[in-house]
């Protein structure tokens, strides 16, 4: 696919037993391998949580965390325990993983097996949420992808562990979940100019602001899918749904900063080779 393709605009919506997720279309076909897109409905937690709050590091309650994530391990088919996360700082580190944590989870924001039951997860709540398949070579890959973490590398760090486990990267399928679109992604000049000074051709990722021409609208998914592109993955979706604005079905760390929340909770990204 060329870089200058537009993104696909694919995904559906499942409302099941368990919470409901957002599948992409592109996974949901691949044998063997389960994931799905949670967002804020299905939970227990309460306030600007409400109500599938996944991510540990937010300062809500830990037993609705650890409940809603019991919940989203059942809707995978897998024990609490083997649903891993990491501690997500915003960097270009993958790690491979064989099993559950046996300490404290690692800085890092990707993850790549070949276990199977193992439920490899991203928590969001605009940064883009990469979900990513090598079906023929059993491996699997979750990205949590900011801008911090697309334009430092994470996105090509994904792919490199995946190679390195077996992976073809012109084999991999990779989704990109609901996370911040550009017309609610504004930014001042300064951003641009952080993208610009690594790659000139960035400039095409930015358009002018809605309210004012000093502000740039930056779009995340279509950067985020590039650099897949640039990496060789073959096959690349993108749900088109945006975080920002859907704030019945999915948190926003923007939404909740403009509405003056001091915290917000995670959207959960999960992907597992069946057992």
């Amino acid at each position: 696919m060329s870089l200058n393709a537009p993104a696909a605009r694919a995904g559906r919506f499942l409302n099941v037993s368990g919470p409901p997720r957002f599948q992409s279309v592109a996974l949901a076909a691949l044998p063997g391998v389960r994931h799905g897109f949670f967002g804020r409905a299905g939970g227990v937690s309460e306030g600007v949580y409400s109500s599938l709050n996944a991510g540990p590091g937010s300062r809500d309650a830990p037993e609705a965390v650890a409940e809603n994530r019991r919940r989203i391990a059942a809707a995978m088919g897998v024990a609490s325990e083997r649903l891993v996360s990491l501690h997500q700082v915003h960097s270009a580190t993958a790690v491979r993983i064989d099993g559950p944590w046996r300490g404290a989870r690692p800085e890092a924001d990707a993850l790549v097996t070949t276990e199977k039951g193992l439920a490899l997860t991203a928590l969001a709540a605009d940064c883009a949420p990469v979900l990513l398949v090598d079906a023929q070579a059993g491996v699997i890959g979750a990205a949590h992808s900011g801008w911090r973490g697309a334009l430092g590398g994470v996105l090509e760090a994904v792919v490199s562990t995946m190679q390195a486990a077996g992976g073809e990267p012109k084999r991999i399928v990779a989704a990109i979940g609901p996370c911040i679109r550009q017309p609610s992604y504004e930014v001042g000049p300064d951003f641009e100019v952080q993208f610009l000074q690594v790659d000139q051709g960035a400039a095409r990722f930015f358009k002018p602001g809605s309210k004012s021409r000093e502000k740039r609208q930056f779009d995340l998914p279509g950067y985020v899918g590039a650099r897949l592109e640039a990496a060789g993955v073959g096959r690349l979706e993108t749900l088109a749904i945006d975080t920002y604005s859907e704030d019945a079905a999915l948190f926003s760390h923007r939404r909740n900063t403009h509405d003056g929340a001091s915290d917000y909770g995670r959207n959960c990204a999960a992907i597992v080779l069946d057992p």
